[in-house]
């Protein structure tokens, strides 16, 4: 039997959500067509729009399907840079955020960008004090709702109000707390004036249970954005082509359900994680919780674990009938430390010896069970594989 706990990397398809798309795909025609068929297509689409925008905070013509998470921030980033105010360049960027958000950051400094950093505290913590500092005279900022490795949620709130008192344009990815945490685009946008503060919010369908392939953008009306993708005036211009109707179906399905169930289940997942940490730390007493004991997210256990080689631990677990992640990169087929562990002041060898167990809505007692009964052996293996240096 198999035991899932990396639900941050992708949740298990919902049912209603499945049936969701399987329904909507029945509706014959393209969403811009102007016959009937197209306009009962586009009956369904505006309608999933409306439900998310319900959900998120937001109106709904500020939501723009997207392909998923990569693509939200992508079209955020590039297109709040290429679009920005005549004389700024600088990017404020926190040390820890996901790969999506560095690598095109990483771009567009290539293109002449500069990159403001705003280190984090020992707990993955973005401080929104030293976040407002860097902004004054920045092109735009972008930070994480809450950190994808270690768990840790940011005050969003907080860093959008020094982003409207600075008058610059924030980008918030939220893919990671989404489902999880409070999301209001509108509350956390609050009055900033136009063009300021809060003016793009990234989430994706897959962390929610909906199908992988669809996520959202949530782009305020007074952002100033340029397009990736050419071709079309659909959603106000800002993503060609044609939409995928069945997929915004299902992605408001998902994100109704989660939003309904969001605080009981919250409240179950951290009796289940902490009973998880709690028998990790007794099988292996070196074992340490990294990033907020308490402000994190409810499924997160984020696990250091001296002197084991992280990827041999997952080899182990694996093995054993046990999905986890080390929650370190892997390009180009290399395990890379974890840049969220060393960005949080620990050292490259802390930083190959992390596992991250991420429950979700299907997790169960079994499941934590199961990492229990082999994790003090799989420690013990893992420790002697070799120095926590080599991957």
């Amino acid at each position: 039997m198999r035991h899932y706990l990396d639900h941050a990397a992708t949740a298990p398809l919902r049912p209603e959500a499945r049936d969701a798309w399987l329904r909507a795909t029945e509706t014959v025609g393209n969403a811009s067509s102007t016959h009937g068929a197209g306009q009962d297509a586009r009956r369904l689409l505006e309608e999933s729009r409306e439900r998310a925008a319900a959900v998120l905070g937001a109106d709904p013509i500020e939501i723009v399907f997207t392909s998923g998470g990569t693509e939200s921030i992508n079209l955020a980033l590039q297109g709040m840079w290429h679009a920005r105010a005549e004389g700024t360049t600088d990017i404020v960027l926190p040390d820890g955020e996901h790969h999506a958000t560095m690598d095109t950051v990483a771009a567009l400094a290539e293109e002449g960008a500069g990159v403001r950093r705003v280190t984090l505290s020992p707990l993955a913590r973005i401080d929104p004090r030293a976040f407002g500092e860097q902004l004054p005279g920045a092109a735009l900022a972008t930070a994480l709702v809450a950190n994808n490795e270690a768990g840790t949620v940011n005050d969003a709130a907080g860093m959008a109000e020094e982003a409207a008192a600075a008058g610059v344009p924030l980008h918030l990815d939220a893919v990671a707390a989404l489902g999880h945490v409070p999301v209001s685009f509108r509350g956390w946008r609050a009055d900033a004036a136009p063009g300021t503060g809060l003016v793009a919010l990234s989430v994706a369908g897959h962390k929610i249970g909906a199908p992988v392939g669809v996520g959202a953008l949530v782009a305020a009306r007074t952002a100033r954005l340029t397009a990736l993708l050419r071709g079309g005036a659909q959603q106000r211009g800002l993503r060609a082509g044609t939409q995928d109707v069945a997929g915004a179906a299902a992605f408001a399905t998902a994100l109704e359900l989660a939003e309904a169930e969001r605080e009981e289940e919250a409240r179950r997942l951290r009796l289940l994680r902490d009973r998880l940490v709690a028998g990790v730390r007794s099988a292996v007493p070196a074992a340490e919780l990294l990033g907020d004991p308490h402000d994190r997210l409810p499924g997160n256990a984020h696990l250091l674990f001296p002197g084991a080689v992280g990827e041999s631990l997952l080899f182990l677990l694996d093995v054993a009938g046990v999905s986890a992640s080390t929650g370190s990169a892997c390009q180009a087929g290399v395990a890379e430390p974890s840049h969220v562990v060393m960005a949080m002041g620990r050292d490259e060898q802390d930083a190959r010896s992390v596992l991250r167990f991420s429950l979700g809505r299907t997790s169960t007692d079994d499941d934590v069970d199961a990492v229990l009964a082999v994790i003090a052996d799989a420690y013990a293996r893992a420790s002697g594989a070799g120095t926590a240096a080599r991957s």
